[in-house]
């Protein structure tokens, strides 16, 4: 027993004195790489530079920022924070910092004992994780400084660059290095599990780090993309989010709801529509968008309202065309904390709307969206080459953005009002280009990082009039959007 408590004493010791030495080695290591890392020419700066491409893509200006292992602050001020802060423990890096970029603040710390108090919109954290002495405790430390909507970014190197890259440092071709902690990406989803946070999306990225135009493009955009080629990228880039806990969500009798009926030729069904909407929290707005009918369904709505006056009723009709549109006009117009669109055609339950509203409430997803496709069809509701086709593109999404999507053209998709804000404030990216509505709200969720849960709903049959998709006009669309994601938000 003495031996066995002299040697748990030994053990601390070393340990003890062990994390001094390598953190010490580390900053007088950084301290010199710093001067290195001012020249634009060095041959890690084309790297660097697809690192900052990527990290705007997916961080959008004007948000309160924090990077760790900030180094000369590039890619911080990149970003265009409304508040941007900068840790970095060698002095050199922090001075070279401070210098560049006069309007952010740049703090000189061990990211394991961060000075500081408040939350930040995002965390980043760049090519650290392979270089830090205790990531788990990092990322717990993370915890006080994140509220329940905080992205914490990071990318770190691929195990099996280690020997490319120890090569590149002996022909000082700018990966200039320690030895590295060498994760897979399921050792980073574990220790963000560990530490409270989920993981909403992950990519392999940069297959070909170097500045030759037409490889660089080839391997980086496109390439990067397959099965076995995306196991050799450089780096893998990860976005998750503070798990979801009791604290953090909202009680549904607290928000206000605005449901959007889109409604062309559904005049049989508006009158159903308001007896089963249900009371959806503290307050519900419903707002006919009506699209310019060949039946009677704009008179039939105005009937409705008049009728089922208590039901907080308005009636608006597009001046344009499409579901798209008109899903637009509603949502710019709409006063609710919560957004919902429910097709008018009454194939998914109003009552199931309920289940919604409580899954965003409750911080278990940013963007609901509605599944047709599990639960058995009430007969002829959906043909079968319908079905075979929303299968198929379900699977080719779900690839495209980097999260499970089993029912991209499910009618019933929920969101907060200030996320579909943003949505729309970065909709120039994209473009007024989707027809449907549902991709313009899946790949602004996307780009901006929201976490995307399903709920499987019961699929009805129509009970009045017909369906407004033609499957082969529409599936020609749809294949359009497959190619617009791909190059938008994929190849990259």
């Amino acid at each position: 027993m003495p031996n066995e408590i002299a040697a748990r004493i030994s053990l601390k010791e070393s340990m003890d004195t062990w994390k001094p030495r390598y953190q010490k080695q580390r900053m007088v290591h950084w301290d010199r790489v710093s001067a290195k890392r001012a020249n634009a020419n060095r041959p890690s700066a084309f790297y660097h530079n697809r690192l900052q491409y990527y990290y705007r893509f997916f961080i959008p200006p004007g948000l309160r920022i924090l990077e760790l292992g900030c180094g000369h602050g590039d890619l911080l001020a990149a970003l265009n924070p409304s508040l941007g802060v900068g840790i970095d423990f060698s002095s050199e890096m922090i001075r070279c910092a401070a210098s560049k970029h006069k309007t952010l603040s740049f703090i000189r710390a061990d990211a394991h004992e961060m000075p500081l108090k408040g939350t930040f919109d995002v965390i980043i954290l760049s090519d650290l994780v392979n270089d830090l002495w205790d990531v788990q405790r990092l990322l717990e430390e993370l915890r006080r400084l994140v509220h329940p909507r905080t992205r914490v970014i990071l990318n770190f190197f691929n195990n099996l660059w280690r020997m490319p890259l120890s090569i590149a440092k002996r022909l000082n071709l700018g990966f200039d290095t320690l030895d590295q902690n060498w994760f897979s990406p399921h050792d980073i989803y574990n220790l963000l599990e560990l530490a409270g946070f989920e993981v909403i999306n992950s990519r392999p990225l940069i297959l070909f780090p170097l500045p030759i135009r037409i490889l660089a493009s080839l391997a980086n955009r496109y390439l990067v993309n397959f099965i076995p080629l995306n196991w050799l990228a450089l780096t893998n880039f990860v976005v998750a989010r503070p798990t979801p806990y009791e604290a953090s969500s909202v009680s549904a009798d607290t928000v206000t709801v605005s449901v959007i009926v889109p409604a062309r030729n559904e005049a049989g069904n508006i009158e159903t529509i308001l007896k089963r909407v249900p009371q959806l929290g503290k307050e519900t707005e419903i707002i006919f968008i009506e699209g310019h009918s060949k039946d009677q369904t704009y008179e039939s709505i105005q009937r409705a309202i008049e009728r089922f006056s208590d039901r907080g009723c308005r009636l608006l009709q597009q001046s344009g065309r499409g579901k798209g549109d008109a899903v637009r006009l509603g949502f710019d117009e709409a006063n609710g904390d919560i957004l919902i669109i429910l097709d008018a055609d009454m194939t998914v339950p109003p009552e199931d709307l309920i289940r919604f509203v409580d899954a965003l409430a409750s911080g278990k997803g940013e963007f609901i969206n509605g599944v047709r496709l599990i639960y058995p069809m009430e007969n002829q509701s959906m043909r079968f080459l319908n079905m075979v086709g929303n299968k198929f593109f379900s699977l080719v999404f779900s690839w495209l953005l980097g999260q499970p999507i089993n029912d991209t053209l499910c009618g019933t998709k929920v969101l907060w009002k200030r996320d579909y804000e943003k949505i729309a404030g970065n909709r120039t990216y994209f473009g007024n280009f989707d027809p449907f509505g549902d991709f313009d709200l899946l790949f602004g969720a996307t780009k901006l990082g929201l976490k995307i849960s399903e709920i499987p709903i019961r699929y009805r049959s129509r009970s009045y009039g017909d369906t407004n998709i033609d499957r082969w006009r529409h599936g020609w669309l749809l294949l359009k959007m497959v190619i617009f994601a791909a190059r938008r938000i994929k190849f990259i």
